[in-house]
């Protein structure tokens, strides 16, 4: 089975931050979004990874050629068509059963039962507003209808960004129809289209739910899907640490060599290598590496890499090499 990660997006609702960081490898609690990824398709026992990449790409060839054993292939996406475009990159012509996952979205559910099924499947959750994802109508178990963020949606089960396709041939003839169609949704080529010519090929394509989903596109949904990981599978503390005077509440995620000084820091926090924490309190917050924070309090905030903030109590959303401070 070949995983197809689509990942080559600019992140632009997650700017500052993804000016320097691909999106895919913004961390939630303690690790990257990416990784959550690749976790779950080494449990699955993919063979084959294929990487749409773009953005910063020679950042994600690096870092998972690093941490991870696998059989990855990169393919760059030079102009982002839409989703449907982007896993046709990833196709190739002898390819059967394909999953693909997509690189900003962490599911909670077990694939395992999905693939061992063996029918073409998409991932679904019942929302309230789905008027800007995917939506599917269901009948008698199968699917008979996709439309992409209609405005008035035909049912409330979203597409979460999972799907299993036992024919990945049929896959990929179905987005060169669109294609050549011209069908798209704001300039791009959806995969929910394809889908949908799929099924009115007379395919066979079913739903699961998906119940712990998270979008990991926007500020908010960061925080939130930071929040559900600790409690999922608890904190972690690297290695070298100088704690002094510090409070820890846990849930938190502690890289190597962070120092922590006269500060209460938790829970829901991951504070990324290097950093340090003298003077503050700090909860409900994603601080990356190398970061200097005096004499604040930091709630429900967001900081990149080398960022330095000095004396100011509120919310903070700040990109990589920022400097914040208050006079005295």
């Amino acid at each position: 089975m070949k995983v197809i990660i689509p990942a080559a997006g600019l992140g632009s609702r997650l700017r500052p931050h993804t000016f320097t960081t691909p999106k895919s490898l913004l961390t939630v609690a303690g690790k990257p979004i990416l990784a959550y990824i690749l976790d779950q398709v080494v449990a699955c026992g993919a063979g084959r990874v294929t990487l749409i990449v773009g953005h910063l790409r020679e950042q994600i060839e690096k870092w998972v050629t690093e941490n991870y054993d696998l059989d990855v292939d990169f393919r760059e996406q030079a102009q982002k068509l839409g989703l449907g475009h982007a896993v046709l990159i990833g196709l190739d012509p002898d390819d059967r059963e394909v999953l693909v996952i997509l690189g900003d979205t962490i599911i909670d559910t077990d694939l395992k039962q999905v693939i061992a099924r063996g029918i073409s499947s998409i991932g679904v959750k019942e929302v309230a507003d789905p008027r800007k994802l995917g939506v599917v109508v269901v009948e008698n178990g199968r699917v008979t209808k996709l439309v992409e963020k209609p405005a008035n949606p035909p049912s409330q089960l979203a597409i979460v960004g999972v799907y299993y396709f036992n024919d990945g041939k049929l896959l990929s003839r179905a987005i060169k129809e669109v294609i050549e169609q011209g069908i798209t949704v704001k300039g791009e080529y959806q995969i929910t289209d394809a889908l949908q010519l799929m099924v009115n090929w007379g395919e066979l394509l079913e739903v699961f739910p998906v119940d712990g989903w998270f979008d990991c596109g926007r500020p908010e949904t960061l925080i939130e899907t930071n929040r559900y990981l600790f409690n999922r599978d608890g904190g972690s503390r690297g290695a070298d640490l100088s704690l002094q005077n510090a409070t820890i509440i846990d849930p938190v995620a502690l890289g190597d060599r962070v120092r922590i000084e006269d500060s209460v820091v938790g829970p829901y926090v991951s504070l990324g290598a290097g950093s340090c924490v003298r003077r503050s309190v700090i909860r409900d917050s994603l601080i990356g590496r190398e970061c200097q924070i005096t004499q604040l309090l930091l709630d429900q905030s967001l900081l990149g890499n080398r960022v330095v903030v000095n004396g100011a109590f509120q919310t903070l959303n700040l990109g990589a090499s920022s400097g914040f401070g208050s006079a005295g």
